[in-house]
């Protein structure tokens, strides 16, 4: 590690090899705390490379507890977080919504680092219970169209991490690795990211690794579609801008997907969604979500009608039963 910390402090970059030796050793607990908050914190300083990421990437998926849904088509909804802006669980939400129109989602997350409320946070609370057991998964995958995969069940190794990453309370490369190691290894993804520069990392790699994905920023610096003004999106439908009239909806306000103060919030939120009780707003910014999950999963299908279809499975309650057989089949 001393070689790699001495790499970082001279301004250099690793290697992509080097990257994920770095991060094996920490996840195989040869580190301690102040050597993994060095690097972490080099990280935070300036914009990781290509090769560092594809590098941490290896590492996570070297050492995970792995999940073979070959049998299955899926897709992972999520974002990396970071973004400061303290929505709602809009992917949570949005991949429930996906499910209900027939997506197979496995949906990769993750308690609160840098947020008021994480997804595993929301789901923990509404009932949800937490396995990596293989056949269990595979048994709510095919009843209810999703599974939820807890991260800290799949990558152990970062149970060394996660009191740095809670202490510094601020977006590590780790928030940008997140979608990237899904155990489950979906061949579509949808992934909000909180910068331009990483959407454009997050292509790249993506092409490289024949997941057919949509990755989607914000440009007012949400990681998910906040329908506040104009995304942008690269992937399977080549790059572009989307605005809320391309949905045929109006602009939101950041106060309107405003997630609260906790996690009692969260689920008060997530559940007037759900139940179909959700303001305008907040069901616009799920249904526009989704409907990318949806275009991205069934290529032939355009946003506006991906979006409708989004819409009639969350006014129509078909989520609100997809969560419920989610709770029944655990």
């Amino acid at each position: 590690m001393k070689s790699y910390l001495q790499k970082l402090i001279n301004h250099q970059s690793l290697t992509r090899e080097e990257a994920k030796q770095a991060l094996v050793k920490i996840g195989e607990g040869y580190e301690n705390e102040y050597q993994i908050t060095a690097f972490v914190s080099a990280f935070l300083m300036r914009p990781i490379k290509v090769e560092e990421l594809q590098g941490f990437r290896d590492a996570l998926l070297e050492l995970c507890v792995p999940l073979n849904f070959s049998d299955f088509e899926t897709i992972d909804v999520c974002g990396t977080g970071g973004d400061g802006k303290n929505t709602f669980n809009v992917s949570t939400l949005s991949s429930i919504v996906s499910s209900a129109v027939g997506l197979k989602v496995v949906k990769h997350g993750n308690t609160s680092v840098s947020s008021n409320c994480g997804s595993s946070d929301v789901l923990s609370y509404m009932g949800v219970k937490f396995t990596n057991d293989e056949s269990s998964l595979k048994r709510q995958l095919d009843k209810s169209g999703i599974c939820f995969l807890h991260a800290p069940l799949f990558h152990p190794a970062l149970k060394n991490v996660a009191p740095v990453r809670k202490a510094l309370g601020v977006k590590t490369f780790f928030n940008m690795l997140g979608p990237m190691v899904n155990p489950a290894n979906p061949q579509f993804q949808l992934v909000g990211v909180f910068s331009l520069e990483l959407l454009r990392l997050y292509h790249y790699l993506y092409q490289d690794s024949g997941v057919k994905h949509t990755i989607i920023h914000a440009l007012d610096g949400y990681d998910e579609i906040s329908l506040t003004g104009a995304t942008k999106f690269a992937g399977i439908h080549g790059e572009g801008l989307i605005s809320p009239s391309d949905f045929g909806v109006p602009a939101n306000t950041a106060e309107s997907i405003y997630g609260g103060e906790g996690v009692e919030d969260a689920a008060a939120i997530f559940t007037k969604v759900l139940e179909g009780n959700g303001t305008e707003s907040q069901n616009n910014v799920v249904s526009a979500n989704s409907a990318m999950a949806i275009a991205t999963y069934y290529k032939e299908i355009n946003f506006s009608d991906a979006f409708q279809l989004a819409k009639e499975a969350l006014v129509s309650k078909k989520a609100l039963e997809v969560f419920k057989n989610v709770l029944k089949h655990q």
